[in-house]
């Protein structure tokens, strides 16, 4: 296999990460992984590690589609689904990259985002499935990365504002970026 490329929704977590972002996953991590008092909390056993990076190249040209899918078409976004999405009234969805958390529970409180950001506080969103595949692209060698579109604030909120965002956005979001990414891609040199 050459790469992986995995786009999907993710609760915002980190301060300034709102509904309608992306974030690259340049590392992941599994926020509930605990094997206390044989390995370090989050550690995955036998690996030695509890973050994994996505392929640099990949996030990069993941990164760069993101930038040019809001460029190209934010002002589109804003008038389609500025309803769903009040604040693209006054702001375009933003690109962050950086630390994706995942867990096999879907964050809907305050309190668990609360605990979230005081244990990882750099994580900027949550989700359930990016950091298993990075583990396993990782003891593969296959290159891989991550990009997910907000869909919620991973609060009492999220269940409901989750399943009208995936009904209606998400679809556009991994549409607009994918074609992008794969106008533009390269194989990798390897």
């Amino acid at each position: 296999m050459e790469a992986i490329v995995f786009t999907g929704v993710a609760g915002g977590v980190g301060s300034g990460v709102h509904v309608g972002d992306v974030v690259v996953g340049e590392t992941l991590l599994q926020h509930d992984m605990n094997a206390e008092p044989l390995f370090p909390r989050h550690e995955i056993p036998l690996l030695a590690r509890s973050r994994f990076d996505a392929d640099h190249a990949l996030a990069q040209a993941l990164a760069a589609a993101c930038e040019r899918f809001i460029a190209e078409e934010g002002p589109e976004l804003t008038a389609r689904f500025k309803a769903a999405l009040p604040r693209l009234e006054t702001a375009l969805p933003q690109v962050h990259r950086g630390l994706v958390i995942s867990g096999d529970q879907f964050v809907a409180s305050a309190a668990a985002v609360g605990a979230l950001r005081a244990l990882l506080p750099d994580a900027l969103a949550v989700e359930m499935e990016g950091a298993a595949i990075a583990q396993v692209c990782h003891e593969y060698d296959v290159p891989c990365a991550i990009v997910r579109t907000i869909s919620d604030t991973a609060d009492e909120h999220a269940s409901t504002s989750f399943s009208s965002f995936l009904t209606d956005i998400a679809g556009t979001y991994s549409t607009g970026i994918l074609k992008r990414f794969l106008a533009a891609y390269r194989p990798l040199a390897r």
